[in-house]
């Protein structure tokens, strides 16, 4: 996988300033994390999000959203997005809101 500069500075905007949040490569990509625990990613193939095993079934009927993939081991309550599904503003929020919260509910590393 390769970096994505565009989507990267899209999660950036979006997530701004928030305490606890920082970066680093991951995952073939950059990857965002927020008080240790991974939040999101952005890879070429698409957009992470972490909504936490149970919470991603409303997201999994979306079009362009399936659960990601580690090799052949799928990653439950990981999703992988396409740019269709992030592309849309209000969407793309809404998974982040999603994705903050489950993380939020972690304890901190």
């Amino acid at each position: 996988m390769t970096r994505d500069p565009g989507l990267e500075e899209l999660l950036r905007e979006e997530l701004g300033d928030r305490p606890g949040l920082t970066e680093q490569s991951m995952f073939g990509g950059r990857a965002f994390l927020l008080n240790g625990n991974l939040l999101c990613g952005a890879r070429s193939d698409g957009m992470l999000m972490r909504l936490g095993k149970g919470n991603d079934g409303w997201a999994l009927a979306l079009p362009g959203v399936i659960q990601m993939l580690s090799g052949e081991r799928v990653m439950q309550g990981w999703l992988q997005v396409t740019a269709e599904v992030y592309g849309g503003d209000a969407l793309r929020r809404r998974l982040l809101d999603g994705a903050i919260a489950y993380v939020e509910s972690l304890p901190g590393k």
